[in-house]
């Protein structure tokens, strides 16, 4: 019988590869747009879709209670392979259509049943170490959004093989989760309540803590679904078309995928000089690179990859211990729900940002959605400095 560190490796192992199938449309847009004309509406849906299904996914999946009435492995497996097929339908849908965008949404959906639930396989397995056992699961989330644009890379300009490939991967995790055992501590969590809309108002630490992470989803995933295009915008500027797009498609997944490892960093971190303060230099190096970004956008592409790997180290860093934060604030009774909420407004959120992302860069171009998106986490900072003052009087 496996054990802890066994089940948690392979825990991990099964997010990254549940988790590759979310930016899979993301990573090969240009190549899609080079097979038909889409508009600039559905080109945004292909990417905002999948978060606004996650929104939506969040609340069904805790408003019903599944990872609580039924085996949460068996949860996540079945959301898994259901991700998959919803992802494979990308092969036969018209591009940039109807069916391709709601199968985007319906993988947005089966994917709450995904990480979420493998964030409460994880914490079963902890109490005193459970920071890092977040910020694990997090790094597995990061890795597994980053791998699209690796399968991008390698496939070159056969946007169908990569999208298959992380239709495979993600069936697989079906299988992979299937192995793990539940830690001693698993227990079931309150299903989502309405009356948690009050505790989220009135308790201002909750309320603090809530608005930092929407100032760092604010950035977030904007930036991890419009990376790649921006950077081909950037590269095709001083090489050819054919370079630009390889290039582009391999420093986004290092900037990606860099902020696994910080995920993790971040964690230790947080252990030793607190989960708001690691937060705040997390976002402050997260807006400081978006703006270098934005100067740096037309000069040396060597610059421009070296702050924007920073950017996507630091942009995901901070983002496990938003919600460490109000579960050390809520009620045990009501921490499951007031996370489930947190979650879903986090993603709603992206869901504009995303979508609205490529009229602001038609407006004011990449460099100008770049500072536009460094306000989230400044507006972030502000929110965890005041939670500091509140908790320290």
């Amino acid at each position: 019988m496996i054990g802890k560190r066994s089940s948690i490796t392979l825990l991990i192992i099964a997010e990254i590869a549940g988790m590759s199938v979310w930016f899979s449309s993301a990573a090969v847009i240009a190549d899609m747009q080079a097979e038909a004309i889409m508009s600039r509406f559905a080109t945004a849906m292909l990417s905002s879709g999948v978060q606004g299904g996650f929104a939506i996914g969040a609340l069904i999946y805790a408003a019903l209670g599944f990872a609580d009435r039924y085996d949460p492995r068996r949860v996540f497996a079945i959301s898994a392979i259901a991700a998959a097929t919803f992802n494979a339908a990308l092969l036969v849908a018209p591009i940039g259509g109807t069916m391709a965008i709601t199968a985007r949404v319906l993988t947005g959906i089966v994917l709450a049943g995904v990480y979420p639930v493998g964030m409460k396989i994880a914490v079963g397995w902890g109490v005193k170490d459970r920071g890092l056992l977040v910020g694990l699961l997090v790094g597995a989330l990061t890795l597994g959004s980053a791998a699209p644009h690796l399968l991008s890379f390698i496939g070159g300009a056969d946007w169908r093989a990569s999208v298959g490939a992380s239709s495979a991967i993600a069936a697989l995790a079906g299988l992979l989760v299937l192995g793990v055992r539940l830690g001693p501590h698993h227990a079931k969590a309150p299903a989502f309540s309405a009356s948690v809309l009050k505790r989220a108002w009135t308790d201002k630490r909750i309320r603090l803590a809530y608005a930092g992470y929407l100032g760092h989803m604010w950035e977030l995933y904007a930036m991890w679904a419009w990376l790649g295009a921006a950077l081909f915008a950037a590269f095709s500027i001083q090489m050819a078309t054919a370079e630009a797009a390889s290039l582009a498609k391999l420093t986004t997944f290092c900037a990606i995928a860099g902020g696994a490892f910080a995920s993790v960093g971040a964690g230790f971190l947080a252990d030793r000089i607190g989960k708001a303060e690691t937060t705040i230099v997390a976002m402050g190096i997260s807006a400081f690179a978006a703006i270098a970004a934005a100067i740096a956008f037309y000069g040396s592409l060597f610059l421009l990859i070296a702050i924007v790997i920073i950017w996507g180290a630091s942009i995901i860093a901070d983002s496990a211990q938003f919600s460490a934060l109000v579960a050390d604030y809520a009620p045990p009774q009501e921490a499951g729900a007031l996370l489930t909420l947190q979650t879903a407004l986090g993603f709603a959120l992206t869901t504009l940002t995303v979508q609205v992302a490529p009229f602001i860069t038609n407006a004011i171009d990449w460099p100008g959605l770049f500072i536009v998106l460094a306000i989230g986490p400044i507006v972030g900072i502000l929110a965890m400095l005041h939670l500091r003052r509140i908790t320290e009087e």
